[in-house]
């Protein structure tokens, strides 16, 4: 995986015309300032393309803060759950929810139980932020951080090359881990995130992207009537604190059954002991996919608006969160609260808990080691 790197100017005259319409291959990125984070300077860039698809993203978290892809009567709406400002993601009430809008999640998305793990031997404290247990990369993941950026050139896609320094220790970690996050819009209505990451010592790596997604872009109150699809005959059984068991039922018979498309709200309400652990769904899936090889995880279509995304990853699982924690005490851009199951999230990964369960693939990254991922969401209408 090789990054192209090209200056602001020219990656902001992309494209060329071809036949057909005329703008179909016109792709564009821009810079404006985003405010401060101490002396940090915080940057937001937009993403364009030709077909009406637009990406924001921030320096501060490699937060993807916006995201509009039109409607089936072409009417671009916002699909992402996030601010117009800096301030949106700093505030005394983002905070103490914590809901991780639109975040770059690292070093390790998800939980690892009673925030430790042991590796060559040796056993390592992480912060316990999420009850007893780790989440996310801790109280200042990579969530919290300002990252580098760049702006990238590909064939037929504009993007941006964010890059980070994890040192040794942060937030309980072993290795200076250095990350590379690149986020490609292309002009087939696709946002690709491909992850990279080096280590000095071995350590942990599990990235992840954690948007919410509502493809009635606020025309519905909440996303409990998308029809959702996941890949997936198994699914990571959890405990109290939403910690894996090491157990992988089949879906078959459960709520957790996505094979064939349903709302993500049918079986919600009913009283299965997995539902109520996680308040809803907050669990991870186990891809049929084999690892490594792009493959389809999920589908979603919300039929108001008639909005399609498809998700690709290399990952081996992905987790569907239903909002289960928003309360509408937060308001993003339009003014619309984000009240209860107002978006879902389709983050793709590795299991919770792998550093505990050796039956999980392994998250171990070693200093002969590069960690790679990619994952695609791909935008349509029907």
């Amino acid at each position: 995986m090789s990054w192209k790197i090209v200056t602001l100017a020219t990656a902001a005259t992309l494209g060329v015309c071809s036949c057909g319409n005329k703008n179909a291959d016109k792709m564009e990125i821009t810079k404006a300032p985003w405010g401060q984070l101490g002396e940090q300077e915080v940057a937001l860039y937009t993403l364009t393309n030709g077909n009406g698809m637009m990406v924001k993203v921030a320096t501060y978290g490699g937060t993807v803060t916006e995201l509009r892809t039109p409607d089936r009567s072409g009417v671009a709406g916002n699909v992402a759950l996030g601010f117009p400002s800096l301030e949106g993601y700093r505030s005394e009430a983002y905070l103490k929810a914590c809901p991780y809008f639109g975040a770059t999640i690292g070093r390790y998305g998800n939980r690892i139980g009673r925030a430790r793990f042991a590796l060559d031997g040796q056993e390592y404290a992480l912060a316990a932020n999420d009850g007893a247990n780790h989440l996310h990369g801790g109280a200042r993941g990579f969530d919290k951080v300002v990252w580098d950026a760049r702006p990238l050139q590909d064939s037929g896609a504009v993007g941006l090359l964010l890059s980070y320094l994890s040192k040794d220790g942060e937030e309980g970690y072993p290795g200076n881990l250095q990350v590379e996050v690149a986020y490609r819009l292309t002009k087939d209505n696709e946002l690709k995130i491909s992850y990279r990451a080096t280590t000095d010592k071995p350590t942990l790596c599990n990235l992840t992207n954690h948007t919410y997604f509502n493809l009635a872009a606020g025309k519905a109150p909440d996303v409990l009537g998308h029809e959702l699809t996941i890949l997936a005959d198994r699914y990571t059984e959890v405990g109290e604190g939403l910690i894996p068991t090491g157990r992988l039922p089949e879906v078959a018979g459960t709520p957790f059954d996505f094979r064939e498309p349903h709302a993500i709200g049918a079986h919600i309400g009913e009283a299965h002991e997995q539902l109520q652990h996680g308040h809803g769904y907050d669990h991870n899936w186990v891809l049929n996919a084999s690892e490594g090889k792009l493959s389809l995880a999920a589908t979603a279509y919300e039929p108001v608006s008639g909005r399609a995304m498809e998700v690709y990853t290399t990952e081996p699982g992905v987790q569907l969160y239903s909002g289960n924690f928003l309360d509408g005490s937060l308001t993003g851009a339009d003014s619309v609260p984000f009240a209860h199951r107002y978006g879902f999230c389709l983050e793709t990964q590795h299991f919770p808990d792998s550093p505990n369960q050796p039956a999980f693939p392994t998250t171990v990254l070693r200093p002969e080691e590069t960690y790679v991922s990619e994952t695609i969401y791909k935008f349509s209408t029907k």
